[in-house]
């Protein structure tokens, strides 16, 4: 948490002050991307929710999204960018993220290999990149993860 902390304060303080509010759709970060945002006071003013949406069940409960709905599998930017889009409009936020990865030690059954991560924001920019690491370890993926996602916010919102 040490990196997502920072982030995830810098990011609380610009939504605070443009009154904004922020929705999360996770899987491979396996919930450090809200836990950092959820970590700072005041959050309720800010994060409104999120979900990690790891299987496909979840992603049909969750986000209403069916198989035939999602295009693009995997870690990908554009399935981040929809799970995005997704969760921002179910709980009506101004902002969301989406993370979609391969944490790891082996690929995916997609043809990911493991450290590969799909991660957007989307609001009134939107915005998608690719998170390769190289790493197979699990636990620093997730965290590499979830700090790429946060710095995108970021880098998202001051330039808007």
């Amino acid at each position: 948490m040490d990196r997502l902390l920072p982030a995830a304060s810098r990011i609380a303080e610009i939504l605070k002050a443009r009154e904004q509010t922020l929705a999360v759709s996770e899987s491979a970060a396996g919930g450090l991307i809200s836990a950092a945002l959820l970590a700072v006071p005041g959050a309720s003013a800010f994060y409104l929710g999120g979900g990690v949406i790891y299987t496909r069940p979840a992603r049909r409960a969750l986000l209403g999204l069916s198989d035939r709905e999602v295009k693009a599998k995997g870690a990908t930017e554009s399935y981040a960018l929809v799970a995005a889009r997704t969760i921002r409009e179910r709980l009506e936020a101004d902002w969301a993220i989406g993370e979609s990865g391969v944490a790891g030690p082996t690929g995916s059954r997609y043809g990911h290999p493991p450290g590969h991560a799909g991660i957007a924001v989307a609001g009134p920019v939107e915005l998608a990149e690719t998170v390769q690491t190289g790493l197979d370890d699990r636990v620093e993926n997730m965290r590499l993860f979830g700090i790429a996602a946060l710095d995108l916010l970021e880098r998202v919102l001051r330039q808007d």
